[in-house]
């Protein structure tokens, strides 16, 4: 029996500089553009966040905006963390623009796409840095009546502010919503955290863990060698960036957090801790909304019609 490769799992292959090629590109979908079409429930558009960092956010609006006495109504506005174990996925995936068109019309939103750095090239905390650019992007056109980007400007409503992310986008939008509890955010009200599928782990294996190490779809080595690329060099699973229930001076600030939305299924290999998470925020004094579905893996809402309508349902429950 041959032994189970993980990196060939995951499609990478580990350069000799420590970075990785990825052998699997997803198709790609481009902007709309500015004024999209009368055709397209949405309009989109990429915009450079750090260009020295290289990192980029998608932004999109519906085209046909909801009004209220005949102006426009305000609408929430969505700060999105894909999904990817970490090394995978854009903002340009198909299945990342999918679901964020999704959410668009839905909710609907005015919906920022954030394109963090992936790993090993940029292990953590640069997702979570990139974050806190996005942050303050937002931030900085809402402060700019004339001069700031205009869909947030004419369309978006400061205080309606969530960060919502799938998967390890969960786990940023956790660590992300810490980090902003010692800066000054307005005119942004963080009104909300969204957190689907978080992607968080540990030394000690959970009961689920070892019931399904030969996950089809994400087996316990995969999960492994995601975080050794992701974490800083030196640590290990129970490092705070991966395992937040372990001790650390973070847990003092998880108190001050906001409301809190939190999904998952039986099937993921990470329910158990995904439901340690709940019951630390709950016990921290948090409010929190929990869904979690005894069937179902990890990620089958991205490929599940019915299951991505049931998620964005609760969704848009939680935010209106």
């Amino acid at each position: 029996m041959s032994k189970f490769d993980a990196f060939e799992h995951l499609h990478i292959q580990i350069d000799s500089d420590g970075s990785v090629t990825r052998l699997l590109q997803s198709p790609q979908v481009q902007a709309t553009g500015e004024d999209g079409s009368a055709q397209m429930p949405i309009a989109s558009k990429d915009i450079d966040l750090d260009p020295k960092k290289k990192t980029k956010i998608r932004i999109y609006r519906p085209t046909k905006l909801p009004s209220n006495d005949n102006s426009v109504a305000r609408l929430p506005i969505i700060l999105y963390f894909h999904g990817g174990g970490w090394i995978h996925n854009n903002i340009s995936d198909v299945v990342v623009d999918a679901r964020c068109a999704q959410v668009t019309t839905d909710v609907p939103a005015i919906v920022v796409s954030v394109g963090y750095r992936l790993a090993p090239e940029h292990r953590l905390p640069a997702p979570y840095d990139d974050a806190i650019d996005a942050i303050k992007w937002v931030n900085q056109q809402m402060l700019d009546d004339a001069n700031g980007e205009k869909w947030l400007v004419e369309y978006a409503d400061a205080n309606r502010c969530y960060l919502f992310g799938c998967s390890n986008g969960g786990n940023i939008v956790f660590h992300t919503a810490l980090k902003i509890l010692d800066m000054d955010s307005k005119p942004l009200t963080i009104a909300g955290l969204i957190m689907n599928q978080p992607m968080f782990g540990g030394n000690k294996r959970t009961k689920t863990e070892i019931k399904l190490a030969a996950d089809e779809l994400l087996p316990l080595p995969a999960i492994d060698a995601m975080w050794d690329l992701a974490l800083p060099k030196g640590t290990d699973r129970d490092h705070r960036y991966c395992n937040p229930m372990a001790d650390g001076p973070h847990k003092a600030k998880i108190r001050s957090l906001g409301r809190c939305l939190v999904l998952g299924y039986g099937g993921d290999p990470m329910v158990d801790r995904q439901q340690s998470f709940v019951k630390m925020l709950v016990d921290c004094g948090v409010r929190v909304e929990a869904a979690f579905d005894d069937v179902g893996f990890h990620g089958i809402d991205l490929v599940d019609p019915r299951r991505a309508s049931v998620a964005i349902h609760l969704v848009k429950d939680f935010i209106c």
